[in-house]
């Protein structure tokens, strides 16, 4: 689903809004779960997920094609846990308790 589709979609449920205003919302909101990631906290949606930063550690690589070795630096990577409620809907299991997802 691309961002325009989402937006669309949030503004079809929120026809009191206009677009700019459902749009400057959506960008705080990345904005904002970037910021978080950035500073080394978790993010947690309940019944959706969590998603957390990982540490890539520091090390030498090697080129596979010159056989070279290359020094590689400390970087992060993102990781998401599914929740509950989510793994359940998309797996179509049933005895949902259903939070409004």
């Amino acid at each position: 689903m691309l961002k325009s589709q989402i937006l669309e979609k949030l503004l079809k449920k929120h026809n009191n809004l206009n677009i700019e205003d459902v749009e400057l919302l959506f960008n705080i909101f990345i904005k904002k779960i970037i910021y978080s990631l950035k500073n080394g906290q978790n993010i947690e949606i309940r019944g959706f997920g969590t998603i957390s930063r990982k540490t890539n550690k520091e090390k030498f690589v090697r080129n596979p094609k010159t056989n070279e070795k290359i020094f590689k630096e400390e970087n992060f990577k993102i990781h998401f846990k599914t929740g509950k409620i989510l793994h359940k809907k998309i797996n179509n299991i049933v005895n949902i308790k259903s939070n409004g997802l």
